[in-house]
């Protein structure tokens, strides 16, 4: 496997094969609440369209990464001319792969129960730190905490000197809750707090998901002074919440500075067009039909005004003298599931300062190979008005499309959970281990 010290220029006399530190889980982090092989795996994004500009190639692998540098890309325009953070939405080891990738200008990492169950199920990458853990007497869901908390230390060693470099404002990586406790308040913080504990890196972002018993988790996690993803957002009426979450914990962390407290709001598009349209094709007018495609960016363009609208003003004015910095919006679920679209649809119109693309491969690869750079998220906010509100007259009620995904997303999760631990337990009588 690829060194540090063999590629580019990171950070200064790390290491990436110290074992992390092992702790113990309390029982609320391992989702049980009172409530109750990527052995050689290319990710190579192909080009839609014939281009003689840069290709990304991602290996995650067990061998040896990438190496070579890549050129400047259209990444490095994204953030330097329009202020927005382009990041990479998957994670797997070795990390060191991520370094082409950071070199060509991606500042950040999200992951998710469902990158992990890819990366962890499909591996051998992961199996000699496995076997260490089983045989030293961890159960099965403890260590695939373990596995995880690894891989979160890693990338967030290679993207602290973005970090540094913006005075925390980007270069972080994101660890999600267990999907078990989507439901249970006390139980996410209690999750969040030991994450944060053990990860014990001043880039990592919490994830927490955006689900109503969640909003009190949020508000309380950075009133603590934990820097959250706040993730699963697809509605404005719940993001205006999660808004508030952040604002009413930042007031209620009695810190005198409060720089060092950041968040995002990881908001959903792609779903939700994938989810209208079929709503539209049942309706069947042409009207309805003329609409298919439209609702997600509509939508998070004026999820775009709400930010711009809640973080201005006296109240807002009052936590940036104590330093506090915004909740930056982080557009998320930008691969396009319909092939009829453009490739580039849930990244180029929303460009913007102060925002967040978080992109899976494939979008990756198609806005370094023909994406334009320009600010598009507030072009055009009286058209994205009139399809939100001409998509209310058709009879698409907006909540109950953000209540279904927001269900169906952490369904998803919970499975890719589930799904993940029966394979390490598999994997672990494969080696003829015993469990507890």
């Amino acid at each position: 496997m690829a060194t540090i010290s063999k590629l580019s220029n990171p950070s200064p006399a790390v290491s990436l094969s110290a074992p992390s530190r092992s702790s113990s889980l309390p029982k609320v982090f391992l989702g049980l609440s009172t409530k109750t092989s990527f052995s050689k795996v290319r990710l190579s994004l192909k080009n839609t369209q014939p281009s003689s500009r840069t290709s990304l190639v991602v290996r995650c692998s067990q061998s040896s990464g990438n190496g070579s540098p890549i050129k400047r890309t259209t990444l490095h325009d994204l953030y330097e001319r329009e202020g927005q953070s382009p990041w990479y939405d998957n994670l797997c080891r070795p990390v060191t792969d991520l370094i082409p990738l950071i070199e060509s200008g991606v500042r950040g990492v999200t992951s998710n129960p469902a990158i992990f169950q890819k990366a962890i199920s499909s591996s051998n990458a992961y199996n000699d730190q496995f076997r260490e853990l089983v045989q030293s007497g961890k159960d099965i869901e403890t260590a695939y905490w373990e596995l995880v908390v690894k891989d979160i230390q890693d990338a967030c060693k290679l993207f602290e000197s973005i970090y540094d470099q913006t005075d925390g404002g980007d270069g972080y990586v994101s660890v999600e809750v267990s999907p078990r406790l989507a439901d249970d308040t006390q139980g996410t913080v209690e999750a969040a707090k030991w994450l944060h504990k053990v990860v014990d890196r001043s880039n990592v972002y919490i994830k927490i998901p955006a689900t109503a018993p969640c909003i009190p988790s949020i508000k309380e996690v950075i009133s603590l002074g934990i820097s959250v993803n706040v993730t699963l957002i697809f509605s404005l009426t719940r993001y205006e919440a999660v808004i508030d979450a952040y604002l009413d914990g930042l007031e209620a962390s009695g810190l005198s500075d409060l720089s060092r407290v950041t968040s995002v709001a990881s908001f959903f598009v792609s779903r939700v067009d994938t989810l209208i349209d079929k709503m539209l094709e049942k309706i069947g007018t042409p009207e309805a039909l003329d609409l298919r495609g439209k609702a997600a960016v509509a939508q998070a363009a004026l999820a775009y005004k709400l930010y711009q609208k809640k973080f201005s003003g006296p109240r807002w004015e009052a936590l940036v003298k104590k330093g506090a910095k915004k909740q930056r919006l982080l557009w998320a679920s930008t691969s396009v599931k319909n092939p009829a679209y453009s490739d580039t649809l849930y990244v180029a119109p929303l460009i913007g300062p102060d925002t967040v693309s978080t992109m899976p491969d494939q979008a990756l690869q198609a806005f370094v190979d023909h994406g334009s750079v320009a600010r598009t998220i507030d072009s055009n906010i009286s058209d994205a008005e009139g399809i939100y509100n001409a998509l209310e007259k058709l009879g698409i009620d907006w909540g109950s499309v953000g209540n279904q995904l927001e269900v169906e997303g952490v369904d998803s999760f919970k499975k890719s959970f589930d799904s993940l631990l029966d394979t390490l337990q598999e994997k672990a009588n494969s080696l003829k281990l015993v469990s507890l």
